[in-house]
């Protein structure tokens, strides 16, 4: 007989069987030793650098009210993020239904039998019969081995890393809608340039042909002018090529096609802000990718749990309760009531082949390919940090030597013209200073778009304003549930 003492102490036992253990390591996440300043940062001041980008709207800080509205945009009509988005929803109800194992499954059964006796034996009720049964069973899994726990882990550490994912690509698209959008205008500013060149080789072509009908000049210069002139006339025009290639572009990043966007052409007036570059440390927590390869670590240690538990017993309990009789008038009469305790069972699997073995080996392999992509990751975040600082810095140097050539090379064209008018030089010599000058002065207009292009990518090297403090947390990872979701049937 059972002590009192025995009834007092088998409900904390029973409670401490039912919520069982949990097998499987304890995620802790890996280090990753970084440096203590960024290399390319030495020898190079920026003009008074804010502290930090503004979080959610980096590209305010170019200070561009079309690029401000353009990139407005994307969140809301990009169809790359929405199918983002849509995985994300997909990666929390996933995690609901690892939730819904915690739960018992309960199930109603009707039946209704007509049957006839086999001849010669002795029934009470010969002829024709009908059995009527209606059934509820309940089915539970105990989760004793941490089973459900580690897989709600491992699908939640998944839907975070979708969440990561959809930032990444978010973060992705404006800068490429940036860049893009940067490039056009230096395109624009490429065909405002020709444009004025060419304006001038027309002056130049009737300068050229008045000294020619004054018999002071050869009819090759006039050539010479004529062709100079026509060839500006055509790179200006070749600029339209990629200039339009670049505005199709815009307009599909911002979900939109190509027809229902025109962007009038523009001056480049934009310039690479000061950026605030921090510390790499600090990288680790502001890039959304590494923040993404973290959380995918997390959710394969937690496979290595669900993998391990496979090794121990599987224990199902049940019970059912019913009403069963010959006649459906006296079905729910609680003469035709029945109940049942189980079957209840513990089914431990003695010979697989190697199947969990291999299981397992899987799950602590892809634990280990994720922590080798958490830490490349973050050197390819280090590398891309470190390339747009150094092109930033070095085309700030070269931008200075490039307007000193530009206004070199204004100066000895201006020269040679004057050269030229007084019957010193031929047109020849004009010719190639005029080339030299435009060459110059395009090759300032590009590096002005490369620097802000640079820019763009280190912003987003950077993350973009973003910190891991934005993810999802275990709850808002598995999404909402509503009390509708337990119904038996879907409700909109």
């Amino acid at each position: 007989m059972m002590s009192r003492y025995s009834k007092k102490l088998s409900f904390p036992i029973l409670a401490i069987l039912l919520a069982g253990c949990t097998v499987g390591p304890d995620y802790v996440r890996p280090t990753m030793p970084t440096p203590a300043a960024f290399k390319e940062l030495k020898g190079w001041k920026q003009a008074q650098p804010r502290d930090h980008l503004p979080p959610g709207k980096w590209w305010e800080i170019f200070q561009d009210p079309q690029l401000n509205a353009l990139e407005e945009q994307v969140a809301t009509g990009n169809q790359s993020i929405a199918q983002a988005e849509s995985q994300y929803r997909h990666a929390q109800a996933l995690v609901q239904a690892a939730r819904a194992a915690f739960f018992p499954t309960a199930s109603s059964t009707t039946a209704v039998n007509r049957f006839r006796s086999v001849s010669g034996t002795s029934a009470a009720v010969p002829g024709v019969k009908y059995l009527f049964t209606e059934n509820f069973s309940t089915t539970w899994q105990p989760d004793l081995w941490g089973v459900v726990r580690r897989q709600v882990e491992s699908n939640i550490g998944s839907a975070q890393a979708s969440a990561g994912t959809m930032q990444a690509l978010r973060l992705s698209t404006q800068a490429t809608l940036a860049q893009d959008y940067f490039q056009m205008r230096a395109l624009d500013a490429q065909r405002k340039l020709l444009d004025e060149t060419a304006a001038s080789y027309q002056k130049s072509l009737e300068l050229t042909q008045n000294r020619y009908a004054a018999g002071v000049a050869a009819r090759t210069d006039v050539a010479l002018a004529e062709s100079q002139l026509e060839s500006a006339h055509a790179q200006a025009i070749d600029v339209g090529v990629l200039r339009a290639q670049m505005e199709h572009a815009v307009a599909v990043l911002i979900g939109k096609p190509p027809y229902e966007l025109s962007l009038d052409a523009a001056p480049l007036t934009a310039v690479p802000p000061p950026i605030p570059v921090g510390i790499p440390s600090q990288l680790l927590e502001r890039r959304p990718d590494i923040a993404t390869a973290e959380r995918q670590i997390a959710a394969a240690n937690a496979l290595i749990g669900v993998a391990k538990a496979a090794y121990f017993p599987t224990v199902t309990l049940s019970a059912n309760n019913g009403y069963q009789t010959n006649t459906l008038s006296s079905l729910f009469s609680m003469a035709s009531r029945y109940w049942a305790l189980g079957p209840s069972s513990a089914v431990l699997t003695l010979f697989d082949g190697g199947a969990r073995n291999a299981q397992l080996k899987q799950t602590v392999d892809a634990f280990d390919a994720a922590v080798a992509n958490y830490k490349q990751t973050i050197l390819t975040g280090f590398q891309q940090v470190e390339d747009n600082v150094a092109a930033l810095r070095i085309l700030e140097e070269e931008a200075e030597v490039q307007d000193r050539a530009v206004r070199a090379f204004r100066e000895s064209l201006a020269l040679t013209v004057n050269q030229y008018k007084s019957g010193t030089v031929g047109y020849l010599n004009v010719m190639v200073a005029q080339a030299a000058a435009l060459a110059s002065e395009n090759n300032a207009v590009q590096l002005k778009g490369r620097r802000l292009t640079a820019a763009v990518l280190l912003v987003t090297a950077l993350g973009g304003g973003w910190d891991t403090s934005a993810l999802p947390g275990p709850d808002e990872a598995g999404g909402e549930t509503k009390w509708t979701d337990y119904l038996p049937f879907p409700v909109e």
